[in-house]
């Protein structure tokens, strides 16, 4: 039996409906699946937290390869279903510790090695005990090979759409952030996040300050079902371990008031959103070794580092 038709025999089984609104297309081709695992590059002593599992087909693999998996769920009804089916497999089941009375998470259930959360991934993340470590760099700042295993957590993540900006800020900008995101995400949001200088945008810059992303892997419509009107990428987002800049709130005020207005040129923004006039602006810009005519969309993170200096 192959992945679609025992999606679609779950699905009538449980009575399922698949919800537009939650963003509930699920994957129905194994070889995406592995494609993802490879990306993730596993340990036995990772934990990872997966959004969105639906079925668990994705969920149960991660738990033969890894120390543990917290698998949020905000449907109801599929988290109750991931429960059963863990146990299914042969996955022991008992009740998590933290669903106690009063706890944050009262709808909590551990299969084994793995934590069914059933709970919204922004308003109620579950607790991470894995504290983030940073890892040892080369010269160019990245994590030299290997540096990454055992330091933290990892996300593995089929996305809605709809919360995909939220969802990577909220998780980058925290203290304990996860030294390594494989998520699948609209493929036109995917390229925006690893643009480079000339198509730049906010979320470009605000991912890129904190990580490093690349594209894995296109995803036709077709290795979905339903199957949605779009294409989809697998992303890699690997922490750099390092902040570029002290104050990153004052720093993204910076980037946010660069990019108010797209479609003008940097200094006028600027001017603007900082209530200093243009040849102020002009002179700050050239100051950080820029063209009075620059655009936001041209800048690189490394530029707006330079920039900011001008702003702090």
């Amino acid at each position: 039996m192959d992945l679609l038709e025992q999606t679609r025999k779950l699905c009538q089984l449980y009575n399922i409906k698949p919800s537009r609104s939650k963003g509930q297309n699920f994957l129905v081709n194994n070889e995406v699946y592995d494609e993802i695992i490879e990306a993730a590059d596993l340990h036995k002593d990772d934990v990872v937290l997966e959004v969105g599992p639906g079925l668990g087909f994705l969920t149960v693999e991660l738990a033969k390869r890894v120390k543990k998996v917290i698998a949020v769920e905000l449907d109801d009804r599929l988290a109750e279903i991931l429960r059963r089916r863990l146990s299914e497999k042969g996955i022991g089941s008992r009740r998590s510790p933290e669903a106690k009375s009063g706890s944050r998470f009262p709808l909590c259930g551990t299969s084994g090695n793995v934590d069914v959360v059933n709970e919204n991934i922004l308003t109620s993340p579950p607790r991470l005990a894995a504290k983030r470590a940073t890892p040892l760099l080369n010269r160019r700042g990245e994590p030299r090979r290997g540096e990454l295993k055992g330091r933290g957590y990892k996300i593995v993540a089929n996305l809605p759409y709809n919360i995909t900006s939220v969802f990577l800020r909220k998780f980058l900008a925290t203290e304990n952030r996860p030294e390594l995101m494989v998520l699948m995400l609209q493929k036109e949001v995917a390229e925006r996040i690893v643009a480079k200088p000339g198509k730049m945008s906010l979320l470009a810059v605000s991912v890129q300050f904190y990580a490093r992303p690349e594209i894995v892997q296109i995803v036709p419509a077709d290795n979905f079902w339903p199957q949605p009107k779009v294409d989809s990428e697998i992303i890699k987002i690997v922490g750099t371990g390092h902040c570029p800049v002290q104050n990153e709130k004052d720093f993204f005020r910076l980037v946010k008031i660069g990019f108010s207005a797209k479609r003008k040129m940097l200094k006028n923004n600027l001017a603007n959103g900082y209530h200093i006039g243009q040849q102020e602006a002009e002179n700050r810009l050239e100051k950080a070794g820029f063209s009075a005519k620059v655009r936001a969309q041209e800048l690189s993170v490394k530029d707006w580092v330079k920039l900011f200096e001008q702003f702090k």
